[in-house]
């Protein structure tokens, strides 16, 4: 495995130190966040033009050449530190060779531009890019038939939901630490039950299903929002309007990233065939605290 990945490394690391040495003469700057509510990650890269020696109108074609050349760079080290689960970041799926090393420049190929403009002050040349998270995440899931959901032996009563809430806004208590977290986003969490029985996993999605996650992240507004359902549009849109509402009990996983709710209402979901199959389409989503959902750089 590592033999099949040398010629990738040493075709990059030429291009690598050339971009280092090239931006050098001139100042590139990059900021951004990671938008967990809408699954993507938002960046600005900055060409300072004066430090670059460009002189508009002149030599715009050359700045946005510079961009354009620099932005994937620049983009590499936020898209290798996406949290893919509790204890492995996309850079550890390279390292292990089960992704390719040209990934994050894939992903960072595929985003949405807006054209590059200048500043107020025309001392800087600014293009925005907009990378799909559930792109990505769509591409991690790679089984093709989703894993069966565990049945129980005595089900309960339970009415049919048309999705999952899971509210895990406050800090929680994490299993197996004598301490205390807020919920922290990835691409893959489970779901576990106080028993600290699985509920739910990357490979019990169905990947056929128009969700190309297997959750979605909102903040607590969007459970109080002023219409009939008491939801936003856009969170109405991914569980409906009857969600079954689960409080978590606590957090689970290296980083707290994985949710665990009562057993009780483990049980409900897994009591009837619809409910189940609301973790098959991914009809699930996880409410986080402000603070996680943004995450800038």
């Amino acid at each position: 495995m590592k033999n099949r990945r040398l010629p990738a490394l040493f075709i990059l690391i030429p291009l690598f130190a050339l971009a280092a040495e090239e931006r050098g003469t001139y100042r590139i700057e990059s900021s951004g966040a990671v938008e967990w509510g809408t699954m993507e990650l938002s960046a600005t890269v900055a060409l300072n033009l004066r430090a670059a020696g460009i002189r508009l109108p002149a030599g715009r074609t050359r700045a946005e050449e510079i961009i354009r050349q620099e932005y994937a760079v620049l983009m590499r080290p936020y898209i290798l530190a996406i949290p893919v689960d509790s204890s492995t970041v996309l850079g550890d799926l390279i390292e292990r060779g089960e992704i390719s090393f040209f990934s994050p420049e894939e992903a960072a190929a595929a985003a949405r531009r807006r054209a590059p403009a200048l500043s107020g002050d025309l001392s800087r040349l600014e293009a925005s890019y907009t990378i799909d998270l559930s792109l990505l995440s769509a591409y991690l899931v790679r089984h093709e038939h989703p894993q069966e959901i565990r049945r129980i032996l005595a089900p309960v009563p339970a009415a049919s939901y048309t999705g999952i809430i899971i509210i895990a806004a406050d800090a929680l208590p994490v299993h197996g630490k004598n301490t205390a977290a807020l919920a922290e986003p990835c691409l893959f969490p489970k779901i576990w039950d106080s028993q600290m029985n699985l509920i739910y996993e990357r490979n019990m999605l169905d990947r056929d299903t128009t969700s190309r996650t297997m959750v979605s992240y909102a903040e607590e507004d969007s459970i109080f929002y002023p219409a009939p359902s008491t939801l936003s549009p856009e969170l109405e849109a991914r569980v409906g309007p009857r969600p079954l509402r689960i409080m978590a009990r606590g957090l689970f996983g290296t980083r707290p990233t994985d949710p665990v709710i009562d057993e009780e209402d483990a049980r409900i979901i897994l009591s009837s065939e619809t409910n189940r199959n609301l973790l098959r389409e991914g009809k699930v989503v996880i409410v986080l605290n402000s603070a996680r959902i943004r995450q800038g750089f």
